[in-house]
C-alpha cells in the first residue's frame, strides 16, 4: 500500500513498517485503544502523517522511520513448537524464538513435531516466492523410523543415505521441492514406518548445520544472494 494524498499512511500500515504487528494485528491494537495519535484515540482505517504525528502503543511513542532493510533469520525450530505468531489455543510459537524488535514471520510451515531449518523474514515478496510450489525449492529431511523397511520402501520412499542402526530403527533422507503439509508423515504411515525423528536440514540454498536447536542465526552471504536470485527471478516471470 502506497502512502495515501499528501504524504499519509494508513495507521495499520504505519505499525506493520515499524515493526509493531502486523496489519490485523494492528487494527485490533487500534479497535481496543491501545494506540493513540497526538494524544487521542483514532478511529479504524484512519490515516497519518508520519513525519509529523505522534503514535504510541501502551504509552509507548513508536519510531517514525520505518525499517530501510528487509531481514531473513534461520530458526533451528524445536519440537513441541507452533509455527506461527499466535496460537489462539494458547500453544507455543516461534514468535517466542524471535527477536521482537522486527516483525518476522515464518516461511512456509512444519508441522510441530517436526524440528529443522525454518526461514522467518520481513520480506513478503521473498515469503511467496519461497512457499509457492513453483518456486522449486528443495527441501530435504533426515528421518528416523521404525518398521520394516525393505528395498522396494526404499525405492518407493526415494530414500537416500539409507543407514540401518543397532537398535532395528532405519535413518534416511527425503527430499521434496513441493512439501505437503505432513506430506512426509502420510507417506511413511503408508510404507507403514512410525517415524520417531524429522527434521529439516536444509531449505534451498540454506543449510542448518551447526546451528543449535531453538537458536537463529542470519543468513550467509552466499544464501542471502540464491534467495534474493529466486526472488527476482521469479518476479520477472
Amino acid at each position: 500500500m502506497k502512502p495515501t494524498a499528501g504524504g499519509k499512511l494508513r495507521l495499520n500500515k504505519f505499525l506493520a513498517d515499524r515493526g509493531v504487528a502486523s496489519r490485523r494485528a494492528a487494527d485490533e491494537l487500534i479497535r481496543h485503544g491501545h494506540v493513540t495519535v497526538n494524544g487521542r484515540r483514532p478511529a479504524l482505517g484512519e490515516s497519518i502523517d508520519p513525519a509529523a504525528d505522534i503514535v504510541s502503543v501502551n504509552g509507548k511513542r513508536v519510531r517514525k522511520e520505518a525499517f530501510a532493510e528487509h531481514v531473513t533469520l534461520v530458526l533451528n525450530k524445536p519440537a513441541g513448537i507452533i509455527t506461527t505468531m499466535d496460537d489462539e489455543h494458547g500453544r507455543p510459537t516461534v514468535a517466542k524464538l524471535l527477536p521482537s524488535s522486527r516483525r518476522l514471520f515464518p516461511i512456509g510451515r512444519l508441522d510441530a513435531e517436526t524440528t529443522g531449518v525454518l526461514l522467518c523474514t520481513t520480506d513478503g515478496g521473498l515469503a511467496r516466492v519461497l512457499a509457492h510450489p513453483s518456486s522449486g525449492i528443495v527441501k530435504r529431511y533426515v528421518v528416523t523410523a521404525r518398521g520394516s523397511m525393505p528395498s522396494s520402501t526404499i525405492a518407493a520412499l526415494n530414500a537416500r543415505d539409507y543407514l540401518r542402526s543397532p537398535d532395528g530403527s532405519h535413518r534416511f533422507t527425503i527430499e521434496l521441492s513441493e512439501g505437503r503439509n505432513r506430506q512426509i508423515r502420510r507417506l511413511c504411515a503408508q510404507a507403514g514406518l512410525r517415524i520417531l525423528s524429522l527434521t529439516r536440514t536444509a531449505f534451498g540454498p540454506v543449510r542448518l548445520g551447526g546451528l543449535k536447536i531453538g537458536c537463529t542465526r542470519e543468513l550467509e552471504p552466499h544464501e542471502a544472494r540464491e534467495l534474493n536470485r529466486l526472488r527476482d527471478e521469479h518476479s520477472r516471470r
